[in-house]
């Protein structure tokens, strides 16, 4: 200690380094969620049940259930849309630059709904991977 030099307490060292790490952990909110999927008809993004999760509730997004027969809703969904007649309920739907987040029991029916929307000119689509199965197996509830 006596050569002059200052040295910081262990804990002083292991807070900033926390710090540091958990900065730069932190994304963007500017970042998209999901990965892009690129179709015939345009591109929209698939997101995970745990990116959607705490979303729901949100006021930001549209979110569609296009499962027919019906077999239940994630919480939080605006409309019920069958994904085989989605062009005859276009009107039902914000502009089309709004976010959109569509569902079904698996995947099916919701990749022709979204890939339906994108064709139809809507800009912000997302496709939730897995649907009310990858819900329900998260431990999550559906509304019946």
């Amino acid at each position: 200690m006596g050569n002059g030099r200052l040295r910081a307490p262990a804990f002083l060292v292991l807070f900033a380094l926390s710090l540091s790490a958990t900065l730069a952990g932190c994304s963007d909110s500017s970042d998209p969620l999901g990965v892009e999927v690129t179709s015939e008809s345009g591109s929209y993004r698939e997101i995970s049940v745990a990116e959607l999760e705490p979303l729901v509730g949100d006021a930001d997004f549209v979110l569609i259930n296009t499962h027919i027969p019906f077999e239940g809703d994630i919480p939080g969904t605006d409309l019920s849309l069958p994904f085989d007649d989605l062009a005859a309920h276009l009107g039902l739907l914000p502009d089309r630059d709004a976010r959109i987040i569509v569902y079904c029991k698996g995947e099916s029916m919701s990749t022709i709904a979204a890939e339906t929307f994108v064709a139809n000119g809507y800009t912000d689509v997302y496709k939730v991977d897995g649907g009310m199965v990858a819900w329900e197996e998260a431990g999550l509830i559906l509304e019946k």
